[in-house]
């Protein structure tokens, strides 16, 4: 009888125990994007309201300084307690390949996850028989954003093509539209490259660039290139200057026509700037990309060595779950990555994206950690410059190629 009872003091103990401590949650959602992860850890706190709450940010530069923090740490022996990581190859070829993560498989089972979630998606996080990171939304990133009272305003449509779009620059260009195109800093214009290069490769060929089938240097891929900078011609010169949300503004202000961006643009569009979608502002898949839709994934990990590990998994229940995908995303401006999701709890934009997830062909980002480990995306910003500086098409395929080489780029299956 003792034993017994000691057996379940133990199991209260440790069920105690996992709701009080800390839990460090590292990320970098800030500014515009914060109130949907306050909003998670919210309806955390609900759950275990013994547990403080550590909301480690780093800002900047969509995740290229946090990406560099948490390096530091995870090679230092002190990984947050869980990181938000693209779902992936960002995650797969940097941590889990260097026996960094705990595999999240058993957990998938327990919480019914094998079927919640797509198989395609949980293919896309796992790799030599595990699952690694629980993924929390969908994004897209083939979405061009603009106001249809000020397109109206111009005589001009939603371009469906890349022609179509550099002839409507030329019309706005002669209406005294100085960019018709806002753009922000580097990563922001790699994100419009894989925009460009997905329309010209078309879905296959664009696949084929991550699995080594297709060069950098076949005519194909340079061509990407060179519409590239026919398109860049339409866009503000002080690009490097700005923020995404500041190329957004643009848009908002009727500075500019177009943005391309993803569609955490419709969470800032809506949540701070209270712009109804739909009506204010509106959306179309990045000139000649209809039919596809280019997928990231934010999703969390469980680091070896986790300080508080329990209260980790207990983040991960929380993330993978109906109620808090449901909370989290209509604020994100992105979709649940569960199947199950309410609809009713989306606005038009998300809608709209929950019926192109369940019908189009869909593609990994470049730039968002889906198609390339993280040692080819971190030096593509190198290409880019490159490109910027030279406007020579060959030689950024150059670049791009020899780095492909150098990582291995396509070798690393799943």
């Amino acid at each position: 009888m003792r034993k017994w009872l000691l057996a379940i003091g133990m199991v209260l103990g440790l069920s105690a125990l996992a709701q009080g401590g800390k839990l460090e949650i590292f990320s970098w959602w800030a500014g515009d994007e914060g109130p949907a992860l306050e909003a998670l850890i919210r309806l955390y706190k609900q759950k275990y309201p013994g547990v403080e709450v550590i909301n480690a940010t780093v800002t900047g530069g969509a995740g290229v300084n946090a990406r560099a923090v948490l390096k530091t740490r995870m090679l230092g022996g002190d990984p947050p307690d869980t990181f938000q990581v693209h779902a992936g190859m960002e995650l797969i070829g940097t941590w889990v390949v260097a026996n960094r993560m705990e595999d999240l498989s058993a957990l998938f089972r327990q919480e019914g996850w094998l079927q919640a979630f797509p198989k395609g998606l949980i293919d896309l996080i796992s790799y030599k028989g595990g699952i690694w990171s629980v993924p929390v939304n969908i994004h897209r990133s083939n979405v061009m954003w603009y106001l249809p009272a000020k397109l109206k305003e111009w005589g001009v449509n939603p371009p469906r093509t890349w022609d179509e779009f550099l002839a409507t620059c030329q019309t706005l260009k002669q209406k005294g539209l100085e960019a018709p195109l806002a753009l922000g800093e580097n990563w922001t214009q790699q994100h419009l490259w894989e925009s460009v290069a997905l329309a010209v490769l078309g879905p296959d060929d664009w696949n084929n660039l991550w699995n080594g089938k297709l060069k950098f240097t076949d005519p194909k891929a340079v061509r990407a290139w060179e519409v590239f900078g026919r398109v860049l011609d339409c866009a503000n010169k002080d690009a490097a200057g700005l923020s995404w949300q500041q190329a957004v503004d643009r848009v908002v202000q009727g500075k500019a026509a177009f943005n391309v961006m993803g569609d955490w643009a419709a969470g800032y569009m809506t949540t701070t700037l209270k712009l109804k979608p739909g009506t204010d502002f509106a959306w179309a898949p990045s000139p000649g990309t209809q039919g596809v839709f280019m997928m990231l994934s934010d999703s969390f990990g469980l680091p070896k060595g986790a300080k508080n590990r329990q209260n980790a998994i207990n983040w991960l229940r929380l993330v993978g779950s109906k109620e808090g995908q449901d909370t989290f995303n209509p604020l994100k401006g992105s979709i649940a990555a569960r199947l199950d999701s309410d609809p009713s709890k989306y606005n038009a934009y998300g809608q709209s994206a929950m019926r192109d997830w369940r019908s189009n062909r869909i593609v990994g980002s470049l730039v968002h950690g889906a198609v390339a480990p993280e040692s080819f995306m971190s030096q593509f910003g190198t290409v880019m410059e490159i490109f910027l500086q030279t406007r020579n098409p060959q030689a950024a395929a150059n670049a791009a190629q020899a780095i492909a080489d150098q990582v291995g780029l396509g070798r690393l299956g799943q």
